[in-house]
């Protein structure tokens, strides 16, 4: 017997349907989260499983992939699928039209999916504990670093709209010795009275390099040079929001540096740490993230193909009558995508096969970044070779095809 679960969830409770083979309703009800409500869902499956507990088949559509609901679903046994909102949005529409919409009826919708279209549909598969502490802390930490990049971007309209001297002066806006100095002298009027000697003591605490009194000359002739100013009374209002974005990025540097410490602590325990490691491009921050967001569980991509269309490195084909055309993917996990870009250009200086593969590409008259990703697609495949088999990877073996090819 198989049973079909709609769970229309949302932040304190839960509307759920169930559905029998034919698509008659068997019960419904709006359930609170947390364990109250899972144990009524139990019992509700059980009333009407009966007897046929044991050999049933329990399968669940819910438009969510993680959680300690998705998870209890899963240790119990049942068959969750994550439905993509987009995908529930477009077969809402298949039966009406209307636009009318409701949880219950979402719960129905959800039921009446996993029902029909389970075949079309990807499983939420069972990764490692491991795996998901993983992914947490490297989401978190990437969060962080897209944090400090939008605070950065507001400093930087802020410094240029009081302060363009600023500009001149620090090339890097979130660095520790800028961010101390910026603290200490927020305004035109503060920045020119510092001494050569103050900036050289915070570019020494910053770990600079080189002759420091020098870079040190050269920021204060850039701080005491002629720009258009504000008055006054705006400017300290500017070096006010100045102080403030200061101080959280401060804060954001210092939780990076720690959440990457403890990114390195989880990813160099894991099992597959080794393998991602020997790939071309990959090191502790970049190799977790790509072995947070695809996962560990071996049998959730069948074929390389399958993993190359989940990271959207893999083009599309639109083809209709006479015309036909090739495109990139513009629905993708957009954390995984940014870190296999990142790969396929670091792996151009680590990898001859790799970066033979990229030349190849741009003689073709393929854009960089075309071609980037065609490389990045390229390593996804050779991963999954080298995760399926639990082996390292070997330069020679990696290219040999195309080297084969390029020699026909």
């Amino acid at each position: 017997m198989r049973l079909f679960v709609g769970d229309d969830w949302a932040e304190t409770y839960h509307d759920v349907e169930l559905m029998d083979g034919s698509g008659h309703t068997l019960a419904k009800a709006r359930l609170p989260e947390g364990m109250a409500g899972m144990v009524r869902l139990h019992a509700m499956i059980g009333e009407q499983l009966g007897d046929d507990a044991d050999d049933a088949e329990v399968v669940v559509g819910i438009e969510i992939d993680r959680g300690p609901w998705v998870r209890a679903l899963l240790s119990a046994g049942c068959r969750v699928f994550g439905v993509n909102p987009l995908q529930a949005s477009r077969y809402r529409e298949r039966p009406s039209v209307s636009g009318a919409k409701s949880d219950a009826a979402d719960a129905h919708m959800l039921a009446d999916m996993v029902r029909t279209d389970s075949h079309q549909l990807r499983p939420v598969v069972g990764d490692s504990a491991d795996a998901e502490a993983i992914k947490v802390v490297t989401r978190a930490h990437k969060t962080l670093i897209w944090e400090r990049t939008r605070h950065c971007q507001r400093l930087r309209h802020a410094l240029r709209d009081y302060f363009p001297a600023a500009l001149v002066a620090f090339e890097d806006l979130d660095a520790a010795d800028t961010l101390e100095l910026l603290a200490k002298a927020p305004t035109p009027a503060e920045a020119a009275e510092l001494t050569i000697t103050q900036i050289s003591a915070t570019l020494k605490r910053g770990r600079r390099r080189g002759d420091l009194r020098q870079k040190a000359a050269v920021i204060q002739a850039a701080l005491r040079a002629e720009h258009l100013s504000q008055p006054d009374v705006l400017t300290a209002a500017y070096a006010a929001t100045v102080r403030s974005a200061v101080a959280v990025l401060t804060v954001l540097n210092e939780q990076i540096k720690t959440l990457q410490g403890q990114v390195e602590a989880h990813f160099g325990v894991h099992p597959a740490a080794e393998i991602i490691l020997s790939q071309p491009g990959l090191g502790m921050i970049l190799g977790a993230r790509v072995l947070a967001e695809f996962g560990d569980d071996p049998d959730r991509y069948a074929t390389a193909k399958a993993r190359k269309n989940y990271a959207g490195t893999s083009p599309i084909t639109r083809a209709s009558g006479k015309k036909k055309v090739v495109l990139a993917r513009y629905v993708h996990n957009d954390r995984l995508i940014d870190a296999l870009d990142i790969q396929a250009f670091t792996a151009l200086k680590a990898s001859p096969g790799a970066r033979a593969y990229y030349d190849r590409q741009r003689a073709r008259d393929v854009g960089h970044h075309a071609a980037l990703r065609q490389l990045a697609n390229r390593l996804v495949g050779i991963l999954h070779g080298w995760l399926k088999t639990g082996t390292l990877y070997n330069e020679a073996t990696a290219w040999q095809q195309h080297t084969d090819h390029l020699a026909a």
